[in-house]
């Protein structure tokens, strides 16, 4: 037994040694952020079209530049106001005039987007600072169209502050923590639609509407932080998949009269309200009504005095209704909408009139729209990311009320888009699985105006270390199901040598692992240990139709599995590729698809690593789950066939299982429960913990520490 233990401790030894050569370079720039590329920092385009702001790299100085020409101007500079409390700025914006800069410092995160900060409003022709506020920190504060008022959060509650007359003035009373919010986001509403303010100005400055969060019927759900004595408990609402959401209602202020209207919407009604936006010129509301379910979705236009709404537009699907094709609704002057619609079983932009009535629909073909940047009205032109040419690439495109569709680039990669105002020009970025992102400025046409910043030291480096090239390519699983995939071989890879296998991937509905851009990860470390990484997007990923990213719907992690599975079959069909020792690994949705595959019946790793997963959707959120596999009560075996803690005795392979302790989002309970039911079954597994890490688990030597971790791991079982 001592022998056996000293021969273990023995390649042990060896296995951290080779690492630790290796992660001298690469591993350790990896893991610290070396490898990602700068990018141009809050970027603020100005009403004239001509110019755009942007902060310093230093984050003290705010300056103007022209797009057109090197010209800049600097409108803010910390260290030029005497006794200037901002000592670093986080973010800014101007006032709709101009003449006033809302710049706020000293960011607390509170969960993953939102955060609590501190105020200060510049005046740029006075060069004068004052504090926002002097009753604690506020959360997204931002200015009246008329510049004369500012509207923040504070400690659940919506405030004004009067600029002209210097007051502050609290226009809800009953927030409280864990039972009342206003103007922002729940944790369910924060994760799941990615938006951290619920409360708008009208046009004309006089009304503010906003969401009420009631949340006293969403349980409590409570994990530990770690201290050096006794530690204390985190509690917070978190809604389950089948449990109580928060029950949501929106209302408008008008500032003249101190009155607060609530609109109507239905009482006795389980929604979301994902989205609201104020028309143009018509003085109404509109806002996006999704179902519990999400099945159903409405574009619904409130008159702000009487409550009362009109229906715009609708939607009923089978599976489920994207809420983002409804986000990026753009109101035209006359009333009219532009928002996207998949009803052609691809996500393309479609032209309403004010009555909800399809005039045009402005995009065509077998292909996704990935994001809307805008409608000129002035020349009837769109702007649009899509993957028209590939689902592994994104070009930046313009399509005219002739349907003609205009395409700025077509370099093969990850082409995007930041315009101005009145789309004379755009910022534009452009990057590939070899080139860290360049950035240019460009006007509408797509012509190169001038350079604007680009990773020329990142780009040199990346040569310098002569990793291997990331290739690209379509598989046919079995199963008859093609692919789209990538693989990288070992650094000094030899034809007619076998190498062991690991199988990157993620997984979830509408994700994307294989795109042809900048993306520097573990794969390469890998590779210079000697592994062989491949990759392949499995039905239910994005960019191939609404057809491919839907059938996984109500039994999540089923044919997901049977794609990795496939592809990891057809890598062993290679002649350079062990069979005998292929691993998975994956994060998050990717950690489930691990377990997912682990638990097969026909599962062909030997190892697999699974971190921060989810092992049983009744565990997860309500708005995400629920999207993609209904209810519990209404899908009792989707829930159940994919139950990975129903799965432990079909476990074959040896398993890691890794979480942070202060998981927020996908819980720990995750693991714990699953770590448990492996030692019923008589399992055996590893397990790491980082202490107080979230989802994430963030941090230069935490990262470092988990990727040697997991290589030591891969390495004691294949090498």
């Amino acid at each position: 037994m001592n022998n056996r233990i000293n021969r273990i401790s023995v390649l042990i030894l060896l296995v951290i040694s080779n690492i630790t050569m290796f992660s001298q370079s690469y591993l350790e720039d990896f893991t610290s952020g070396k490898f990602k590329p700068n990018t141009p920092p809050n970027i603020y385009h100005l009403s004239d079209g001509e110019r755009f702001a942007c902060l310093s790299e230093n984050n003290k100085t705010i300056k103007v530049y022209h797009y057109n020409s090197e010209k800049s101007e600097e409108i803010f500079n910390i260290d030029k106001i005497k006794n200037c409390p901002v000592k670093e700025i986080a973010n800014f914006e101007f006032d709709n005039q101009e003449q006033k800069i809302l710049v706020h410092t000293d960011k607390k995160m509170i969960y993953r987007r939102s955060f609590t900060t501190d105020y200060y409003v510049y005046d740029i022709k006075r060069n004068k600072i004052e504090q926002l506020s002097e009753n604690g920190s506020q959360q997204m504060a931002h200015f009246s169209p008329n510049g004369r008022i500012v509207a923040f959060a504070r400690d659940n509650n919506l405030y004004l502050k009067k600029l002209d007359f210097d007051t502050e003035s609290q226009i809800t009373k009953d927030g409280e923590k864990n039972k009342i919010i206003n103007g922002t986001p729940d944790w369910v509403y924060e994760e799941e639609f990615t938006n951290i303010c619920y409360f708008e100005w009208s046009p004309d400055s006089k009304l503010l509407a906003f969401i009420r969060f009631d949340e006293r019927e969403v349980n409590k759900f409570s994990f530990q932080w770690i201290n050096d004595t006794y530690p204390t408990l985190q509690t917070y609402k978190y809604a389950k998949a089948g449990t109580p959401n928060s029950k949501v209602s929106v209302w408008i202020y008008d500032v003249e009269n101190r009155t607060t209207t609530k609109m109507q919407l239905p009482e006795n009604e389980d929604f979301y309200i994902p989205t609201m936006k104020w028309t143009l010129n018509n003085g109404a509301l509109a806002v996006v009504k999704l179902s519990r379910s999400q099945k159903q979705i409405d574009l619904l236009s409130f008159n702000p005095r009487s409550g009362i709404s009109t229906k715009l537009y609708s939607e009923n699907a089978k599976t489920y209704s994207d809420y983002r094709n409804f986000d990026v609704v753009q109101f035209l002057s006359d009333n009219s909408f532009i928002l996207m619609s998949e009803k052609d079983n691809f996500r393309h932009l479609y032209l309403f009139e004010p009555n909800g009535i399809v005039k045009q629909q402005l995009t065509k073909g077998n292909w996704d729209i990935t994001a809307f940047y805008g409608y000129d009205e002035k020349i009837k032109t769109a702007y649009f990311q899509a993957a028209n040419f590939s689902p592994i690439q994104r070009n930046v495109c313009s399509v005219g009320s002739n349907g003609k569709i205009s395409v700025f680039d077509e370099r093969k990669g990850y082409q995007k888009a930041n315009f101005s105002t009145n789309f004379k020009y755009a910022v534009y970025s452009f990057d590939n699985s070899t080139t860290p992102t360049i950035f240019t400025i460009i006007n509408e046409k797509g012509k190169t105006i001038r350079n604007f910043g680009g990773n020329k030291d990142l780009s040199e480096k990346f040569k310098s270390l002569n990793l291997p090239q990331k290739e690209f390519l379509k598989i046919t699983t079995t199963l008859g199901i093609e692919l789209n995939a990538w693989i990288v071989k070992p650094t000094d890879f030899k034809s007619n040598k076998k190498y062991p296998l690991v199988m990157v991937q993620y997984g979830g509905p509408d994700s994307q692992e294989v795109l042809n851009r900048w993306h520097l990860d573990w794969e390469y470390y890998l590779a210079q240990q000697g592994f062989i990484v491949a990759c392949a997007d499995g039905r239910g990923t994005g960019a191939r139709g609404r057809q491919f990213r839907d059938c996984t719907y109500g039994k999540l992690g089923e044919l997901e599995a049977q794609d990795q599975i496939g592809a990891a079959n057809y890598f062993a069909q290679m002649p350079e590729v062990d069979k005998d020792r292929m691993a998975i690994w994956g994060w998050s949705y990717g950690g489930f698809m691990t377990l997912m595959c682990m638990t097969s019946p026909d599962n062909p790793f030997k190892a697999g690593i699974a971190i921060a997963p989810v092992t049983d959707w009744k565990l997860y959120n309500t708005a995400y789950t629920e999207r993609f596999m209904n209810r519990p009560q209404e899908n009792y075996s989707g829930y159940a066939e994919t139950n990975i803690l129903e799965r432990v005795n079909n476990l074959t392979g040896n398993m890691l299982l890794i979480h942070g302790t202060a998981d927020d989002n996908v819980l720990t309970q995750n693991s714990y429960l699953l770590a448990e039911k492996l030692v019923e079954a008589g399992k055996q597994f590893d397990m790491q913990l980082y202490t107080n890490k979230n989802h994430s688990i963030l941090g230069d030597k935490a990262r470092l520490h988990l990727y040697r971790r997991c290589t030591i791991f891969l390495m004691e079982h294949f090498k």
